[in-house]
């Protein structure tokens, strides 16, 4: 009987590599997820290094959610020959240019999906006739090829989870990492209703800060539009008439300071912007950076008025993946690995990866949170709660519940008083342009008047 070597992940994300005897390659597959294991690459043993072609479909996004950190990661599929370098460029800029110009799958559209099988998978629909009749009805191009293509793996003899992993622009490693654990546990419909459930919360937050930013972005445009046409255009017409009407009389101070202004802005314009740009591309090398990465995070999260709306999103984001993640049965240390890789923070990304250390060494959840100084005292303590009394997703969620109401609080307290200061900013621009360019006309018409 032939043999073949393969590597997977166990349920704790543990790289596992064995060799096993099957009569192909589908039952050596097979065989590996009869032992509670996820292949990733199976080779025949003395057949010329042909890889199985069904654990490919366990994409390198599946699988480095369940893997930990630096852990090597390999898809299936046939080993590919190392090409020269220019040819590696000849290949790969067809790839980039259709996906840089193919229609994306917002938020909106997977937790309608998600609903939508859910409850056709509760009503004792098969898999398959369950895809076929979302696929249908599906509006978005992107998302029904999507579901045709999943259809057709799954009547090809792949799992649900195995068949969404092969979209990892559309499902990420949180999503396919649920639907295993659904799968796995046999409760796929309770899964995809709380992953659409997470979804809406998730947008939710995200609408209500972008609504949040949207009016002071807006004012500040138009208010910067506004200066700039002061500054160039009307303003220098005022110098001149100061100049014909006045002579050599000295004019007011402040009038002084905004034709100066003015006059900066016109004649060396052209350095202020390239100033900004060079501002801006700095910045952004910085955030390259690991270094200056973590310290922008770190910034962001210390603003003065953004910067606490920032962190409660984030813990907020933090406690509901987890808690989903541990609720659907995904292990902890695979649900930190999944939280850590879309945490997007650099400082709550190396928070959680102290957690995943400490738990991997037998140790608890709340200690790591407690030391990073990210996370209120108040999280830290119903976090050790949960982990005492073994209600922890359940306190997860709990915390995500009241944290979800807190940036609805702030992001109201923030739009309130934002609004206000906007205007008086504006008022004291536009008022101290106004009063200095009168100044000189107040003289000006006195003159004429004597």
């Amino acid at each position: 009987m032939p043999k073949f070597k393969y590597t997977a992940m166990d349920a704790k994300g543990r790289e596992v590599q064995e060799v096993i005897e099957a009569e192909s390659q589908a039952k050596a597959v097979a065989g590996i997820r009869e032992r509670g294991l996820f292949p990733t690459m199976v080779t025949e043993v003395g057949g010329g290094g042909k890889a199985a072609a069904k654990p490919a479909a366990t994409s390198g996004a599946a699988s480095s959610a369940a893997a930990p950190a630096g852990a090597p990661v390999r898809a299936g599929g046939p080993p590919a020959a190392v090409p020269k370098k220019g040819m590696q460029m000849e290949m790969k800029l067809p790839g980039f240019l259709a996906n840089l110009f193919k229609p994306n799958v917002n938020l909106k559209t997977l937790m309608v999906f998600s609903r939508q099988f859910a409850t056709l998978h509760s009503a004792g629909l098969p898999l398959l006739r369950g895809l076929h009749i979302l696929q249908k009805q599906e509006p978005n191009s992107t998302m029904r090829n999507a579901i045709t293509a999943m259809a057709e793996s799954v009547e090809n003899g792949s799992t649900f989870a195995e068949a969404v992993a092969q979209h990892p622009r559309i499902f990420d490693f949180f999503f396919v990492n649920m639907v295993r654990a659904g799968e796995a546990s046999g409760a796929l419909e309770t899964v995809l209703t709380r992953l659409a459930e997470h979804m809406e919360k998730s947008q939710k937050i995200r609408n209500k800060i972008k609504g949040a930013m949207v009016y002071p972005v807006v004012v500040l445009v138009i208010a910067m539009v506004i200066l700039g046409v002061l500054m160039v255009f009307v303003i220098p017409k005022f110098k001149e008439i100061f100049s014909d009407m006045l002579g050599d009389t000295p004019l007011p101070i402040l009038t002084r300071f905004v034709l100066n202004v003015s006059e900066a802005v016109t004649q060396q314009g052209i350095y202020v912007i390239g100033a900004i740009a060079a501002l801006v591309i700095a910045i952004k090398m910085l955030a390259k950076t690991k270094v200056g990465s973590e310290l922008l995070d770190r910034l962001k999260l210390s603003a003065p008025i953004f910067g606490d709306l920032m962190r409660k999103s984030a813990i907020a984001q933090f406690t509901s993946t987890l808690g989903t993640l541990l609720t659907g049965g995904v292990p902890m240390l695979s649900a930190l690995n999944i939280v850590r890789d879309i945490a997007g923070n650099k400082v709550l990304i190396r928070a959680i990866q102290q957690v995943h250390d400490s738990v991997k060494e037998g140790e608890t959840v709340a200690g790591p949170l407690e030391a990073s100084g990210v996370f209120p005292s108040m999280v830290v303590s119903m976090i050790q709660v949960g982990e005492e009394t073994g209600a922890l997703p359940d306190m997860l969620m709990r915390i995500a519940s009241n944290y979800e109401d807190e940036v609805d609080t702030a992001v109201d307290a923030m739009t309130s008083i934002i609004e206000p200061i906007l205007i008086i900013f504006l008022a004291v621009i536009v008022g101290t342009i106004v009063i200095a360019m009168f100044m000189p006309l107040i003289s000006i018409v006195g003159n004429l008047s004597g």
